[in-house]
């Protein structure tokens, strides 16, 4: 698909004058990234704050704000890509920033999608590189650039764990998954869902909830559009574990619609419990909660992305 031209930001590279600073997560990763990193940073004239605490990050992007930082990079995986723009938020700062992202987590799937092959990379796009502005969800007051999903994937994601991470790198997700499926207990959930063609309700056990703001957010279950200003929603029924197995061949691999799964595009979607609370996974953080609003934020954020960047894939 080809890229809106409206959400370009006028121009490539930073304002003269812009204050510049990297927000590095040392542990992410391997964490050898820390001196390379001020290297790069004193090369091109950045400052360099580092987290020490699940937190840090967001506090890190508010005090950035606060200091009058224009350039904001973020070091780190997912998580820490998750953090600064929860800081960022808060600090109603979104649009006030161009926002880089140097990889060196784990995955580095938000890096991916937008076209960031490495942390040097990550520095020249924010000097030179071109800037787009991508919508942002929110779970109630929570942003998340990628996805929000309830039910095994999410379970999945809680369980798999930092050693199966460094072991088998995405594959660890899909490895904890199967592990999972034949013990997963359905989500008893009532859904309303406000789209283009008015709102559609559902009712039911769900196996599974993925709701994506970025391009492939759950492989070939999911693939949103990030400048769209619509959420991708894919709603898997509640299924015996033989018929899963079988419905996720012929979706993953062959790519046909099943009886099992609804897919829908969605400007705001609220899920409500009827038992316990449900665990959702915002971008990879688990949020444990009953009821949930999602919205989007549409170009909500200025990204500095790669020429490989789409904002809508098909692949």
């Amino acid at each position: 698909m080809a890229r809106d031209p409206e959400r370009t930001v006028t121009g490539a590279g930073p304002p003269d004058g812009a204050t510049r600073r990297i927000i590095v997560n040392p542990t992410s990763g391997d964490g050898e990234h820390g001196p390379s990193v001020r290297r790069l940073a004193d090369r091109h004239g950045y400052s360099v704050v580092e987290t020490t605490a699940q937190g840090d990050g967001a506090a890190l992007a508010r005090e950035a704000i606060a200091d009058g930082v224009t350039v904001l990079g973020a070091c780190g995986g997912d998580g820490t890509v998750q953090e600064i723009v929860q800081g960022l938020a808060d600090a109603d700062a979104l649009d006030t920033v161009r926002f880089g992202v140097l990889p060196a987590g784990t995955a580095n799937i938000f890096a991916g999608d937008i076209g960031v092959r490495s942390i040097e990379h990550g520095f020249e796009l924010l000097e030179e590189g071109e800037a787009r502005e991508i919508d942002i969800g929110f779970a109630d007051d929570t942003p998340f650039v990628k996805s929000c999903i309830a039910g095994l994937t999410a379970d999945t994601s809680a369980a798999t764990t930092s050693d199966m991470k460094e072991r088998f790198g995405p594959l660890a997700f899909v490895i904890t998954g199967v592990q999972q499926a034949t013990t997963f207990e359905g989500l008893a959930l009532d859904i309303d869902a406000v789209t283009d063609e008015g709102e559609h309700t559902w009712s039911g056990e769900a196996l599974s909830v993925l709701i994506g703001n970025a391009r492939r957010f759950a492989k070939e279950l999911g693939q949103a559009n990030v400048e769209d200003g619509l959420f991708d929603v894919t709603l898997i029924e509640q299924m015996p574990p033989s018929e899963a197995v079988a419905e996720a061949i012929a979706q993953q691999l062959l790519g046909r619609d099943t009886e099992h799964v609804t897919r829908l595009d969605a400007e705001r979607i609220e899920i409500e419990s009827r038992a316990d609370a449900v665990d959702f996974s915002l971008d990879g953080e688990i949020y444990r909660r009953e009821r949930l609003t999602l919205t989007v934020q549409p170009a909500a954020l200025s990204v500095c992305v790669g020429p490989e960047y789409d904002p809508a894939p098909t692949v």
